[in-house]
C-alpha cells in the first residue's frame, strides 16, 4: 500500500459522516417529537433553505447522473401531478382505480419500446410481454432474481439456484444474492470491458437458473454482448434478464437516430425478463421503475398472495403493500407529457454533450477514456492517481463517480449537461484538476485516500464494516 492510502477505515468513516450530517449545527435536531408542533410556514422555509443549499450543482450540471432532467417547468409539473394524488394507495384498487389505469399504462409503453411489439408475442397471449411498476431498479431486478429462483425451484425442482452475472452488472444483483439465498457466480469481462462469453458458457451447470447482461452497466457505459448471451440462456432453457436500468430510455432513441446500438431487448428471443428505471431518463420523479417479463407465467412468480390470514384475502405485485400512489402518477404523466419526440430530442441531447466531452477527455495526454460508450463515460490515467484528480474536480463543485477494476471515474451524462457550456467547463476543469495533481503529487485530497484504500486492500471485509459504520451514521444524531 502506498503512502498515500494509509489513512485508517475509521479515519475514513468520520470524514464520510461529516459530509452527511453538515445540517447539525446550522438547524435543530429533533431526538424526540417537540412538546408542541412547529408553525407550517416556518417548517417549509427550513425545507426550503436546505434545498437551495443542495441544488446548485445538480442544477448547474456538475452532478453525474443522480438528477436526470431537472428543467424547473417539468419539475413544476411533476409536483403538480403529485399533489393531485399525494393520497393514492394502488394498494386499494377499489378506491384509486386511476393507480391502476397508470400502472397498466406505464408497463405498456415501456414494453412497447423495449421491443414487445417485435417480440413475437401478442397481447393477450400467454407470451404476452408483460410486467410491474416497482420502486426503483434495485426492486425491479430483486423480483426478478426471486421470480426466476421461485419458478426453478416449482417446475424443476431446483433447490440450490445459481444465477451468472457479470462483475459490472448492478450491485443489486448481489443483493438479491444475498436475500433469497441464490448462489451468484461472477463472470469476468473481457479485453473491451464487456461480458464474457466464453466464461459465461463455462459457468453454466444444471443448477443455473438466470443469466444477466447489462444495457449498459453503471461502470464504463459498455452494453454487454446481450445477443450472444441470450443464445446461451435460450439453447439451453435458462432465463436471461437484460438490466437496462440504466439505458432502457436512452438506447431505442439513439438506435432511431442512427447511432450504433447492439440488440438488448425482447426483439432477441432469448431475453426473457427486462428491469428499466422510468425515475432516470424516463424523466419520472424518483422511486419508480419497470420490471418486464416474457410471459405471464414468470410474472406470477413474482406476485405474492396469502388465502388464510384472518385479515382477508391479501395480494400484492411487489415487494411493499402500501404504495405511493402519487409516484406512478407523476410517472404516468412524465412519459405521456414527452411522448416519442420529447425522448427522441432529449436522447440527441444528451448524446452529442457526451461526444463533446469524450473527445474532450480524449484530448487531454494523461486521461483514457475506457471504451467507447455512448453516454456513461469512464476515464482512467496510466500515469496519475485519477482518484487525486476526482478530488481535485471535487473541489471545483464536480460530483463525479469513483469506480474499481480498473480505477478510473465516470461521469453519466444527463440533460444537465446539454445546458450551454457545461460540458465545455467540466473539460477545462479536468484539464486544470490534471495539472493540479502533477504540481502536486503529494497531495492527500479528502476521497483519494478513502477510495484507493478501498481499491488496494486486500480485506474486503474490513470495507464492508467500514460501510456498515457508514450507514449507522445516517441514523445517529
Amino acid at each position: 500500500m502506498t503512502q498515500d492510502t494509509k489513512k485508517k477505515p475509521d479515519d475514513a468513516d468520520e470524514e464520510r459522516k461529516a459530509t452527511i450530517k453538515s445540517y447539525r449545527q446550522r438547524f435543530q435536531t429533533y431526538d424526540r417529537l417537540p412538546e408542541t408542533g412547529r408553525d407550517r410556514e416556518d417548517i417549509l422555509a427550513e425545507m426550503q433553505e436546505m434545498a437551495s443549499l443542495e441544488e446548485a450543482r445538480w442544477r448547474e450540471g456538475y452532478a453525474s447522473g443522480s438528477v436526470y432532467n431537472g428543467d424547473q417547468e417539468h419539475i413544476d409539473f411533476l409536483n403538480r401531478a403529485y399533489a393531485i394524488n399525494s393520497q393514492s394507495n394502488p394498494l386499494h384498487t377499489d378506491l384509486w382505480p386511476s393507480a391502476i389505469k397508470f400502472e397498466s399504462e406505464i408497463v405498456s409503453m415501456t414494453a412497447k419500446m423495449l421491443g414487445a411489439d417485435k417480440s413475437g408475442a401478442e397481447a393477450g397471449t400467454p407470451e404476452e410481454i408483460c410486467g410491474v411498476v416497482s420502486s426503483g431498479g434495485s426492486e425491479s431486478i430483486q423480483l426478478a432474481m426471486k421470480s426466476y429462483r421461485d419458478y426453478a425451484r416449482d417446475k424443476k425442482g431446483n433447490t440450490e439456484p445459481e444465477m451468472i452475472v457479470p462483475i459490472t452488472a448492478h450491485a443489486a444483483f448481489d443483493k438479491a444474492s444475498q436475500y433469497f439465498g441464490i448462489k451468484i457466480l461472477h463472470i469476468p469481462v473481457a479485453d473491451d470491458y464487456r461480458a464474457d462469453v466464453a466464461a459465461t458458457e463455462k459457468a453454466i451447470t444444471d443448477n443455473t437458473i438466470v443469466i444477466v447482461g447489462s444495457a449498459p452497466p453503471f461502470p464504463h457505459g459498455l452494453i454487454d454482448p446481450i445477443e450472444e448471451l441470450s443464445e446461451l440462456a435460450r439453447a439451453r432453457g435458462i432465463g436471461f434478464h437484460t438490466d437496462a436500468c440504466l439505458g432502457g430510455f436512452v438506447l431505442p432513441w439513439a438506435e432511431k437516430l442512427g447511432y450504433d446500438v447492439p440488440p438488448f431487448d425482447f426483439r432477441l428471443p432469448g431475453v426473457t425478463s427486462m428491469s428499466a428505471d422510468t425515475h432516470k431518463f424516463g424523466y419520472a420523479a424518483k422511486g419508480t421503475s419497470v420490471v418486464l417479463y416474457r410471459g405471464h407465467e414468470l410474472r406470477h412468480y413474482q406476485y405474492f398472495t396469502t388465502t388464510e390470514w384472518p385479515g382477508g384475502l391479501y395480494c400484492s405485485p411487489s415487494f411493499a403493500g402500501s404504495r405511493p400512489g402519487a409516484l406512478s402518477a407523476a410517472c404516468w404523466a412524465a412519459m405521456v407529457s414527452i411522448g416519442e419526440q420529447g425522448y427522441m430530442d432529449a436522447t440527441r441531447r444528451i448524446l452529442e454533450a457526451a461526444a463533446k466531452i469524450k473527445k474532450g477527455i480524449a484530448e487531454i495526454p494523461e486521461l483514457q477514456v475506457i471504451g467507447d460508450p455512448l453516454f456513461v463515460i469512464a476515464f482512467e490515467s496510466k500515469e496519475m492517481d485519477i482518484y487525486k484528480i476526482m478530488d481535485a474536480m471535487t473541489e471545483r463543485g464536480w460530483s463525479l463517480n469513483g469506480l474499481y477494476k480498473p480505477a478510473c471515474v465516470h461521469l453519466c451524462t444527463t440533460l444537465r449537461h446539454t445546458q450551454p457550456g457545461v460540458a465545455e467547463r467540466l473539460i477545462e476543469d479536468l484539464k486544470a484538476s490534471v495539472a493540479y495533481v502533477k504540481a502536486n503529487p503529494s497531495t492527500q485530497g479528502r476521497l483519494a485516500p478513502i477510495y484507493g484504500m478501498a481499491n488496494t486492500l486486500p480485506d474486503r471485509g474490513v470495507i464492508a464494516d467500514m460501510l456498515r459504520n457508514y450507514m449507522d451514521g445516517w441514523y445517529r444524531l
